[in-house]
């Protein structure tokens, strides 16, 4: 069984988290020791080697079609416990644990925004990228745009783009490179990975989802402007705005501690309870399951 501090594979690096179980904040997020840390730089190394505007464009042609598989929400989430995130510095886990434990955070800290819950539930349900034959470093990781030049708080952005041809080419490699000033993130290509993919396979399917949740779902892993601050100069008004949002979906709090009673005990020991399990699928059915089909087993989406 997973110990509480290995419970969530992305809580527990996020340098704007609250500490937990004793972890100091400035151990969150720790790309220069740990056990696990040659494999994670290797996976960046990789993704700062290959992803490049004709690879994002590639992949976003490939995939934005949704035409390779359907399977329902529940599905893809029962697969996700076969993904461990290469680019995690800390743990070693699967991640439909992480989606119920965000879903549940989200829901005891915003109980009036049932879509906000939701997000949590499918923000990193694109990794099952990672089952249909994608490396790694295609799939997760920290996000950052493609076709201008790279900002300092991209993670080991000193050390890995080398071999990355775009940062020699003169359209890529200046500060705006192929966009206009505060064009708008919507306008920008971003690295391909399980945030971007997700992103379309809602707008492809049309989620019934307000445009927040659309930000967090794109941007969450995008720490480079979240966190650090960088790439504001792309930014649209409508961006800035988002970015309150995006910023809260990041400090969504653990569903344990003080006060949380029994449940606490069931998510410390690796286990999601029953009831979360059935709160989360009757949001699905109210979200996307049409009234007059309600008899159908879950609603499905177009995948890969």
């Amino acid at each position: 069984l997973p110990s509480p501090q290995d419970a969530d594979p992305s809580e527990v690096y996020r340098p704007e988290a609250g500490a937990e179980h004793g972890k100091l904040k400035t151990g969150y997020r720790n790309y220069t020791a740990g056990p696990l840390l040659d494999r994670v730089y290797n996976t960046y190394l990789l993704m700062h080697t290959h992803q490049t505007v004709d690879f994002v464009r590639k992949k976003g042609a490939e995939y934005g079609a949704c035409a390779q598989r359907r399977m329902s929400i529940m599905e893809a989430l029962d697969l996700l416990d076969n993904v461990v995130d290469e680019s995690d510095p800390d743990v070693d886990f699967p991640n439909s644990y992480h989606a119920y434990q965000t879903a549940e955070g989200i829901r005891r800290a915003h109980p009036d925004k049932d879509w906000f819950q939701l997000v949590g539930l499918l923000h990193d349900m694109g990794k099952i990228l990672a089952l249909a034959g994608e490396p790694q470093w295609a799939v997760v990781g920290d996000t950052f745009p493609v076709g201008c030049r790279v900002q300092e708080s991209v993670v080991f952005s000193d050390s890995t783009f080398h071999d990355n041809p775009d940062t020699k080419n003169p359209l890529y490699n200046t500060q705006y490179g192929i966009y206009q000033p505060h064009c708008g993130l919507a306008n920008v290509l971003m690295s391909w990975g399980h945030d971007e993919y997700m992103y379309q396979v809602m707008k492809f399917n049309n989620f019934a989802l307000p445009q927040e949740a659309f930000y967090m779902i794109r941007f969450h892993s995008f720490y480079p402007w979240h966190t650090g601050g960088d790439y504001m100069h792309l930014c649209s008004n409508e961006d800035l705005r988002m970015l309150a949002w995006v910023k809260e979906f990041k400090c969504v709090p653990q569903p344990w501690g003080r006060g949380m009673g029994l449940l606490s005990q069931a998510w410390r020991l690796g286990i999601v309870p029953m009831e979360a399990k059935a709160a989360n699928l009757k949001l699905i059915k109210t979200f996307f399951f049409p009234q007059t089909q309600s008899d159908r087993e879950l609603w499905e989406l177009s995948a890969t």
